[in-house]
């Protein structure tokens, strides 16, 4: 039970870390599903028309928000200690856990409003702000500590 020996911080880091590649792998499939893809996920709809038109405002800013979740894969799991320390960490990590949160708690003006609620937005704000508060976590952890957590060894020298 490898999952046993990993602390709390860690646990919190890496769950945040696969949500944020899943969201990522998402919006990239979004590309290849189309217009009624982007519809679905409640696209702003200059992008819905750019899928249907078929002119590059949909993949291209697609491709920069799911990159720009990978890259808060990337810190969560150098945090985690799973990949190697990458530099500015504690400030992309303190970044990473403000935005994730104000998109979590984007809902309540949405809760107040008598125009009915949306379920996918209070799905996708609890998930987001799940993703802020370990990312919190992790970066109070982080910057109490004074460092990244390091990956293991695991037989591995680098040379």
């Amino acid at each position: 039970m490898i999952l046993m020996n990993i602390d709390i911080k860690s646990k919190l880091l890496i769950s945040a870390g696969v949500i944020t590649s899943t969201a990522a792998i998402w919006h990239l499939a979004c590309i290849l599903g189309g217009p009624s893809w982007f519809v679905f996920a409640r696209a702003p709809q200059q992008v819905i028309d750019s899928a249907q038109q078929g002119t590059l405002l949909a993949p291209l800013s697609t491709i920069v928000v799911a990159a720009a979740m990978f890259a808060c894969t990337i810190f969560a799991f150098s945090a985690a200690g799973i990949i190697r320390r990458v530099p500015l960490s504690t400030p992309a990590l303190m970044t990473i856990a403000l935005l994730c949160t104000l998109r979590g708690l984007i809902i309540i003006p949405t809760l107040m409003s008598v125009n009915g609620i949306d379920v996918w937005q209070v799905v996708a704000s609890a998930i987001w702000l799940y993703v802020g508060i370990c990312f919190i976590v992790g970066t109070l952890v982080t910057y109490r500590s004074g460092k990244i957590s390091q990956p293991a060894n695991n037989g591995f020298t680098n040379n």
